[in-house]
């Protein structure tokens, strides 16, 4: 493929992504201003409110104990679920004994365990970790375990062919072909830690920038909620810029 074209269609993306955001935030801006909705107010207006929110301590403090359990949450969720996703993927047995549990939490709100977790650990950050764990863990299983199964049997067996043993079959051919599919899971698991984080908080937690939006939403205060949340679209989009950053490094290994 000619490295000139993959540039042009990689920089046509990104122009054609900055022209339909701008349109939505120009169509936002109308219509806050024309329809007079007390829950729309203007881009403008929720822009202004969110770079107060970013500038006050009280905010930064909120935000500072939001990222800790996603950081804590998430780091677990993927420290535990790439391995037993392997596992699964690679050996049947352990996929029998993990199955039933897997499409049973992934086929159940992740939500309703929230009251569970809050019975068992209580108002804290342990709970909020847990909470963010349960929402990206199984996942990232899913996904690792079907990257891992869609490995090239032919180039498997030709390793092995050659002398290659179990150990170098997994780490160099049948974990660089799972590698698209385990870094899409850990997107997916990121946006849906993201979730567990605010939804958590705005269930159990006393602090961070869910239990925020329960505290303006409680005052219906449509401009800080709003605001609120273009500071938790920020935050989602440089954790999800995180993980593809890790995966284009992962790619050049795996070339």
């Amino acid at each position: 493929m000619d490295p000139g074209r993959g540039k042009r269609i990689a920089g046509s993306g990104w122009r054609g992504a900055a022209i339909s955001l701008l349109a939505g935030l120009a169509v936002w801006e109308i219509a806050g201003r024309t329809l007079g909705f007390p829950f729309l107010p203007p881009f403008s207006t929720v822009l202004s409110a969110g770079l107060d929110l970013i500038r006050s301590p009280e905010v930064r403090r909120h935000l500072g104990i939001s990222l800790i359990s996603l950081a804590v949450g998430f780091g677990l969720a993927a420290g535990l679920g790439l391995p037993v996703g392997a596992l699964m993927g690679r050996f049947r047995k352990v996929e029998y004994f993990f199955d039933l549990y897997l499409h049973a939490f992934l086929a159940t709100p992740s939500l309703i365990y929230v009251p569970i977790l809050f019975a068992l650990f209580g108002v804290g950050r342990g709970t909020q970790a847990a909470v963010v764990f349960l929402y990206s863990f199984f996942v990232i299983v899913a996904n690792t375990m079907v990257g891992v199964r869609a490995g090239d049997a032919a180039l498997t067996e030709m390793a092995r062919s050659f002398g290659a043993g179990e150990r170098q079959v997994f780490f160099r051919v049948i974990l660089p072909g799972a590698l698209p599919l385990v870094m899409a899971g850990l997107r997916l698991g990121m946006a849906r830690a993201m979730k567990g984080m605010i939804n958590g908080e705005m269930f159990i937690a006393l602090m961070g920038l869910g239990a925020l939006i329960r505290t303006y939403g409680g005052r219906f205060d449509a401009v800080h909620v709003l605001g609120l949340l273009l500071l938790i679209v920020v935050v989602a989009v440089l954790g999800v810029g995180l993980v593809q950053a890790l995966e284009r490094r992962l790619a050049r290994w795996a070339d």
